[in-house]
């Protein structure tokens, strides 16, 4: 399974807002510091802050901030905001229509192993992965 930039780019946000002064930084400042494109971010940001992971404020003073504590953000909750698809296997997405399912095993192998996945995700935080005791 392959996650998409956005993604990436939400927890590269986090874990540049976990140990930024203030919990805060600008989409300019944090695509300048990863070296992706602002445009990009911003998008990320916004979807970010519909999930309420973030927030932003306009104007002078403004920027992008964390709104929860990091130890409360774990990964899987940033995958879930971020992805639409995890569905690993055809069977696994929402049309769920298979000629053999009557006789295949799979769906609930990979089911099993997609709750397994989101376990580990769901056991990770924002403080875990950002790795710094600011």
């Amino acid at each position: 399974m392959r996650h998409t930039r956005h993604a990436d780019f939400a927890l590269r946000v986090l874990m540049y807002l976990r140990v930024a002064p203030g919990r805060r930084g600008s989409i300019a400042d944090i695509a300048t510091a990863h070296r992706i494109s602002g445009n990009h971010l911003d998008k990320v940001v916004r979807r970010m802050s519909e999930a309420g992971l973030v927030a932003t404020t306009r104007g002078r003073g403004g920027g992008v901030h964390l709104i929860r504590d990091p130890s409360t953000i774990t990964v899987g909750d940033v995958m879930r905001a971020m992805e639409d698809d995890f569905a690993v296997v055809e069977c696994l997405g929402p049309a769920r229509y298979c000629q053999i399912a009557g006789v295949c095993g799979a769906r609930s192998i990979f089911a099993q192993a997609l709750r397994a996945y989101f376990a580990v995700l769901d056991g990770a935080t924002l403080d875990d992965i950002a790795m710094n005791d600011q």
